[in-house]
């Protein structure tokens, strides 16, 4: 996992309940990394889940709950770093159906090493789209985040349906439709 996702996590955490929080979920984790990363270097998936877990404990607040968050702070991030990627796009759902052919595709130029979920686009219209997401790491609520944020970004709303596929999170279906 890319070493940015670490740093913006640690950084929301910093945001949100303070850098005590943050030195003590890094304490309470058995991170190979002892928790140092820079946004460039590449760390395992499981660290993260460390962090979350712990964070989650500390803050009774659920781990999807916490990724919901994560991906509204991270969903600025890519906002101030790639703009001219959002400019291309003039409406939510012509940009969530091309997260794979060109929006991951971008991704993987910066970083190709990177290990991005996939999403494969069931049905569209102009109105709605189905999607399939698919990750070993179960991040769904993550991408939930980020698709609320695109909508926000566009200045309409939408419902966002998500239909576990597999019980473990590994393979949804999101049923996006544009009020």
């Amino acid at each position: 996992m890319k070493g940015i996702v670490f740093t913006e996590f640690l950084d929301l955490v910093e945001d949100k309940f303070g850098l005590e929080m943050v030195d003590k979920i890094i304490n309470q984790s058995k991170l190979e990394s002892h928790g140092a990363y820079t946004s460039i270097g590449t760390y395992k998936f499981s660290e993260m889940l460390q962090l979350l877990q712990h964070l989650s404990e500390n803050t009774s607040i659920s781990i999807d709950d916490l990724l919901l968050v994560y991906a509204e702070h991270f969903f600025h991030v890519l906002e101030k770093s790639y703009p001219g990627l959002f400019a291309i796009y003039h409406d939510p759902i012509e940009m969530l159906s091309s997260i794979e052919n060109h929006i991951h595709v971008e991704v993987r130029k910066i970083y190709p090493d990177a290990e991005l979920p996939t999403f494969e686009v069931l049905e569209k219209t102009h109105n709605s789209l189905i999607m399939i997401y698919k990750s070993s790491r179960a991040m769904h609520h993550f991408g939930l985040g980020l698709m609320n944020k695109t909508f926000e970004h566009f200045n309409c709303t939408a419902t966002i349906k998500l239909e576990k596929i597999k019980e473990d999170g590994t393979e949804v279906r999101f049923i996006i439709h544009k009020n």
